[in-house]
């Protein structure tokens, strides 16, 4: 997981303290630093912002990429040195780490668990001095501009529970994610695109782990504050496009009048989810116009687009969507999740 730019640990106390946002997610919500971003409003809109009276006052976080490697490279040989390992190479591990905890069935049939440090060496980088791998020399190099957190683990030793607990901070379905907080938070920047947005890129090679939709659910808040999904290829949302034969015109008659009915239902049965129902299809018709605009790359300049490298031409990549994702934060889409999958470490270290 990385997310875009980090300060300094006062400078994320803070952050902490003015935003009132837990440790987890102001770790993830840091401003991205984009002269372009100062101009647009901090607030929330009235019509599509979050609750009434909230943010208490203007917020620090205002918009954030969060990048999730699914099943990434393990920790101790990127960022999280262990000497002590080192030192005690192929000795049994001791009964006071496992504390009579099952095993995963990956290691069911070595005979015995021996402690095993990293191959690759560490340096320290940065005026911090922060030990990264070798096989990391760039992020070495700008160790100052970006924040490792290194207090957080589960107990769970399968991927599900553990993705669930990093998008949620819970290992059990049910809670809302991160985009759902942001949103509920502070609110909506653009009243003509959802304010969180997921991408899961297309992994051509390998699958890698499942990732289902509760991921990037609302939980038990509200479903307007849920993640929505565009795809990479293709159009970015289906069904968004209007039936054949149906005009710009027809089409808010026919709104005009599921709106009406809808209201009705939400007088006679006070179901908050009706009045959900209602701003998704505003925010469709709305976004009919936006989204097409935000997908269209030719007037992005050459140089830009080999910044993200030479995958950044097709569609669905990982390099794709990092540049749509920068594209729809300019645009007022206050979070935006990119998962990456197929990056599963059994095999092939």
């Amino acid at each position: 997981m990385s997310c875009h730019r980090y300060e300094s640990l006062h400078t994320r106390r803070d952050f902490l303290a003015k935003t009132g946002l837990g440790l987890g997610t102001a770790a993830l919500a840091q401003l991205l630093g984009r002269d372009a971003f100062a101009a647009l409003p901090t607030e929330p809109s009235p019509l599509t912002g979050g609750l009434p009276g909230l943010p208490h006052f203007a917020p620090t976080a205002k918009r954030v990429i969060c990048l999730f490697q699914s099943g990434g490279p393990s920790h101790l040989d990127l960022f999280d040195d262990k000497p002590v390992l080192r030192q005690r190479f192929n000795e049994d591990l001791p009964d006071s780490v496992r504390r009579g905890q099952r095993i995963t069935g990956m290691v069911a049939s070595q005979s015995r668990l021996a402690v095993q440090p990293s191959r690759f060496a560490f340096q320290p980088g940065g005026r911090s001095g922060t030990m990264i791998s070798d096989l990391l020399p760039h992020t070495r190099g700008i160790v100052d501009d970006i924040c490792l957190v290194r207090s957080m683990h589960t107990e769970a030793i399968n991927h599900d529970p553990a993705i669930t607990f990093f998008q949620s901070g819970s290992q059990q379905p049910g809670r809302p994610s991160m985009g759902a907080w942001i949103d509920y938070g502070l609110g909506r920047l653009s009243d003509n695109l959802p304010s969180f947005v997921v991408f899961v890129s297309v992994n051509k090679k390998a699958a890698g782990q499942g990732l289902l939709s509760r991921l990037w659910g609302s939980g038990f808040l509200p479903s307007k504050h849920q993640g929505v999904q565009f795809r990479g290829a293709g159009e970015p949302v289906l069904y968004l496009g209007d039936a054949p034969g149906i005009s710009r015109e027809r089409r808010r008659v026919f709104l005009d009048g599921v709106a009406e009915l809808n209201r009705h239902h939400l007088a006679a049965s006070g179901d908050p989810e009706i009045e959900t129902r209602i701003a998704q299809y505003e925010m469709a018709y709305r976004m009919q116009r936006s989204v097409p605009d935000l997908m269209d790359l030719s007037g992005e300049s050459a140089a830009t687009l080999a910044s993200y490298g030479p995958d950044v031409n097709e569609p669905g990549t990982f390099a794709r969507n990092c540049l749509l994702a920068r594209r729809l934060v300019e645009r007022g889409v206050r979070f935006v999740q990119l998962y990456h999958r197929g990056w599963d470490q059994h095999p092939h270290l």
